[in-house]
């Protein structure tokens, strides 16, 4: 793992093979970095499938109201909710949608990010200045590369849990 610099701001993910540790930018998005270091402080992402996961793209996730797979889960949901608290303004910045970036996922309003993210498998430029980047892996790449992949995937995967470093 990374050496973590700031715990408060980084996010660790328990998936299947290990864990991905996400320095969140909180300089550069700050009110989608307080959103994540929230829903991770209430478990909220917990058990919360990767819904959407194409190949040479991104893995998408996050659907905390239809995306737990210990509760009433369906695939078929997945990735059409969000959480109770109200959507986000965009923040978008001059940061490029590199490999290993997390960008907010959210409807064709550019102000519906909620707590959908996703992970870029690869550079993917075209979503440059459309999609909030705030968050970059910086261990872990390996197993996000190692998710199962579908729309939706078969059998998909999960975050097992995922903490605020500076609480694990």
């Amino acid at each position: 793992m990374a050496e973590i610099k700031d715990p408060e701001n980084t996010i660790i993910i328990e998936l299947k093979d290990g864990e991905v540790a996400i320095e969140l930018l909180t300089d550069v998005a700050p009110q989608h970095a307080e959103r994540m270091k929230e829903l991770a402080r209430t478990g909220a992402y917990d058990n919360v499938a990767f819904h959407r996961v194409i190949d040479g793209f991104m893995a998408q996730t996050g659907d905390v109201q239809h995306g737990n797979m210990e509760g009433d889960f369906s695939i078929r949901r997945a990735g059409t909710g969000g959480s109770e608290l109200p959507d986000l303004p965009a923040e978008f910045s001059k940061l490029p949608h590199d490999r290993g970036t997390l960008g907010a996922a959210r409807s064709a309003n550019p102000n519906s990010a909620n707590s959908q993210f996703f992970i870029n498998f690869k550079d993917n430029h075209f979503l440059n200045g459309q999609y909030t980047v705030y968050g970059r892996v910086i261990s872990g790449m390996d197993h996000v590369d190692a998710i199962a992949r579908g729309e939706p995937p078969a059998q998909p995967d999960r975050m097992i849990s995922v903490k605020v470093a500076a609480d694990a």
